[in-house]
Parts: structure tokens; sequence; C-alpha cells
């Protein structure tokens, strides 16, 4: 089958995930979940199958910034859909699944560029990208869960019950996921960084500077996020703030300078 109908199909999947959810996302009795999770099992396989096609194309694997794109958001979307399987998490699975669709046609669409990687010959540096991702697909479930709880939060306040149904968790509930999910992806970003500071020769690199210093400050709003969480009892609006801007670190280190070189450099 070829690459372009298996990414015709998972998007397809995707937005039949997309819209189960967002047709009954208030219904007292909530979406239907067999659809939903139907459809987005097959949108993620299918999504994997096109993922697998396009990463090791020919020697090597190509790495660019479509397909590392493509990579993360896999790993967010399964992560999600495994967690909503034990813990409701309404609001947040149209905005996955969704954004997963919105992949798939950039795939179908933009041209793909070619940046070919041997990452088998370098097991300190697979398993420095490899944490990396996990880091970043943890952290940003985090951020989403962190606009879900404000969501509940201001919900409550208005005494609005009518929006917060059986089918979205409690709000103490929803703030433990998502600070366990802060601490876990920090120490997993900690180790990544720990990992290519200490295993990799060109650490320091003019054209790996960039990455590294906005990894290293994501690292330390997070950290210190946790730290303050944990002792000062920091939640509401300031972790929330907080949250958003580590990620917005990390989204400049993992995706900007692919963006200039990959993208605006090319077009001029």
């Amino acid at each position: 089958m070829s690459t372009g109908l298996l990414t015709t199909l998972a998007l397809f999947a995707y937005l039949v995930a997309t819209g189960s959810v967002l047709l009954r996302i208030f219904h007292p009795q909530g979406p239907h979940f067999k659809t939903t999770f139907t459809a987005a099992v097959a949108g993620t396989v299918l999504h994997m199958l096109v993922l697998v096609s396009m990463l090791f194309a020919g020697p090597g694997q190509n790495f660019s910034l479509l397909n590392v794109s493509s990579l993360v958001c896999w790993l967010i979307t399964v992560a999600v859909t495994l967690t909503a399987l034990r813990t409701p998490t309404i609001l947040l699975l149209p905005v996955v699944y969704g954004f997963a669709a919105l992949m798939q046609l950039a795939v179908l669409l933009l041209p793909h560029s070619v940046t070919v990687q041997h990452f088998e010959h370098h097991p300190s540096l697979m398993l420095h990208i490899l944490l990396a991702f996990i880091a970043y697909a943890v952290l940003i479930m985090a951020m989403l869960y962190s606009f879900q709880v404000s969501y509940i939060s201001t919900k409550l306040k208005q005494k609005d019950f009518s929006a917060v149904t059986r089918h979205m968790p409690p709000l103490v509930q929803a703030e433990t996921l998502q600070f366990r999910l802060l601490l876990a992806g920090t120490l997993i970003l900690g180790l990544a960084l720990l990992i290519g500071a200490v295993f990799l020769d060109n650490w320091l690199a003019k054209e790996n500077l960039h990455k590294n210093v906005f990894s290293l400050l994501g690292f330390v709003v997070f950290a210190v996020l946790c730290w303050g969480h944990a002792r000062l009892g920091w939640r509401g609006r300031v972790a929330n703030l907080l949250t958003i801007s580590g990620a917005f670190l990390l989204t400049l280190a993992y995706f900007g300078s692919r963006f200039v070189r990959e993208v605006l450099l090319n077009t001029l």
C-alpha cells in the first residue's frame, strides 16, 4: 500500500475520531467512545505505518522537520489515547486528534525534504534523541492537561456544573495527573540533556548551540515549577504560565532551527 493512501486513510480515521467527540462533547452520555477509540486506534496504526515508510526510506533515517513533527505528534496521540482509557480526557481528545489530522494533511501536501542520519552508528545519540522526544511528548501532554484543569476550575468557580460532565475528570485528579506528567517529563528531559552533555562530542558545536540553550532553559523552567509545586504549592495560573513557557522554549529548541534551515532558507 502506498504512503499516500496510508496517509489519506490515517487522515480520515483521525477526522472520524475528532468528529465523534465534538458532536457530543457536552452530551450527558458523552461521545460514542467505541467509535472514537476504534477510529483513533486505526489512525495511530496507519500513522505509524506512514512514519516507518518515511523515516526508514533508503539507507539511514530521514529525520526531516516534517518527519520529526509527525513522529512527535504520533507519540502524543498514542499517549493521550492510552491515558483516556483510564482517565476522562474528553476536552483533550478533539485537540489531539484534530492536530494529528492536520499533520497527515501536511504530509500529503508539503514537499518532503531529506535529512539522512545514521543513528545505528551512534547509540548514545539515538538514546539522547529518543529520551528528548519522549520528554517533549510528556511535557506537551502536561500542558494540555493544564488547559483542562484551567477550564474545569473556571466552570466550578462560575458554578456552571452543566459544562463539567461525568466524562471529565475531577479537578483534583486532573491536577494530580498534570503534575505527575510534569515531574516525569522534567526528569526524562534532564536525563536526555545529561546524556547529550556527557557522551556527544559536538554538544557545544555552533550548529547545536540554539537547541541546547533553549532545551536547558526549558528544563530550568520545568524544574523550578516542579520545585515550586512541591515546596510552595504552586498551581493554577502560575503553574499554567510556567508550563506554557517551558513548552514554548522546548518547541523553539526542537523545531526552531530546523524550521529556519529547512523551510525559510529554502524558500529564499
